[in-house]
């Protein structure tokens, strides 16, 4: 397990090897699964704990470095900048709702977890852009201790539920990543701020990143380096029906989980293997997060944000 700086319990942190139970499925060894868990309190789910992540995240993906380093010293300030920027575009949309909060906790979990560098504040520029729909929700850099970095394009969900007819939606959303051309569009875009240059600060690494994501370097030597983190954040009748954190609670998140990585992957295999070049190659983790219901935590969310866009 890495070391991590994350506020809640990880139940699985393992290749999907460990939990797999269909011993014909392949390729799976660049495949992992992540489970993690929000806790109870006075008999309740830790709403304001889970609240309290997705702003102390929110800069790291609605503010480049440079506006955040320019308001050090005033989170309020950081916090209602860092609003500006979020669209809440999916207010009245049902089913995207909540898209925009599942993006910054994968912030969160990327940095807090994988250790991971927020070279692109994907909100950011999504917002200036208006291209609220193309590309990944998060773009990272990972350099390990010996010195070798990979680099991370995720997808972040947050559904009603993750039963199988959801699945193939999830599927076809990361294979659409996958494409050529937006995997050079993700690149050029790293390539393209200046955040990379003050995140980097070793010359030499900066420039094999550079050259590795560079136009004129084939899609082909990317993609041994390439990770793609899935969020899964669902309402989940386990949590909902829970009031104290206790083993059976655990176990049964993690069978569930478990089952629903391995029918996920299926899934995935079943349509990328033979669409995406070098599919075996790729790293790809799923993450599940499950909480109590999706309505409320969305209203708070929105109604929050709308409280800080308000003030400056």
């Amino acid at each position: 397990m890495l070391s991590t700086d994350l506020v809640f319990e990880i139940l699985i942190d393992d290749q999907f090897a460990a939990v797999n139970l269909d011993t014909n499925l392949q390729p799976i060894d660049k495949k992992r699964v992540l489970s993690i868990i929000n806790d109870f309190e006075d008999g309740k789910w830790r709403y304001s704990k889970f609240m309290n992540f997705i702003f102390d995240n929110v800069a790291e993906t609605a503010l480049t470095h440079k506006e955040r380093e320019s308001l050090i010293g005033s989170p309020s300030s950081v916090l209602n900048r860092a609003a500006k920027n979020l669209r809440l575009t999916d207010k009245k949309d049902k089913i995207s709702q909540g898209s925009e909060m599942a993006e910054i906790i994968l912030y969160g979990i990327m940095k807090n977890h994988y250790k991971a560098l927020p070279v692109v504040p994907k909100i950011y520029y999504k917002q200036n852009t208006q291209d609220n729909a193309k590309g990944a929700d998060s773009v990272h850099i990972v350099v390990d201790e010996a010195g070798e970095f990979s680099i991370w394009f995720g997808e972040a969900k947050f559904y009603n539920s993750i039963e199988d007819t959801r699945l193939s939606e999830i599927v076809q959303s990361v294979g659409n990543s996958l494409i050529k051309e937006k995997l050079k569009k993700e690149n050029g875009i790293i390539t393209g701020v200046s955040d990379l240059n003050t995140l980097i600060t070793d010359e030499n690494l900066r420039n094999s990143i550079k050259n590795i994501l560079s136009p004129n370097t084939s899609i082909d030597i990317l993609k041994p380096r390439l990770h793609i983190p899935i969020l899964l954040l669902h309402q989940c009748e386990f949590t909902s029906k829970q009031s104290i954190m206790n083993d059976a609670y655990k176990q049964d998140l993690i069978n569930y989980h478990a089952a629903r990585a391995e029918a996920y992957f299926k899934k995935q295999i079943e349509t990328l293997k033979i669409k995406v070049h070098l599919y075996e190659q790729i790293a790809f983790h799923i993450i599940l997060f499950p909480v109590p219901t999706k309505a409320y935590i969305t209203e708070k969310f929105v109604s929050t944000v709308e409280f800080h866009k308000d003030n400056d």
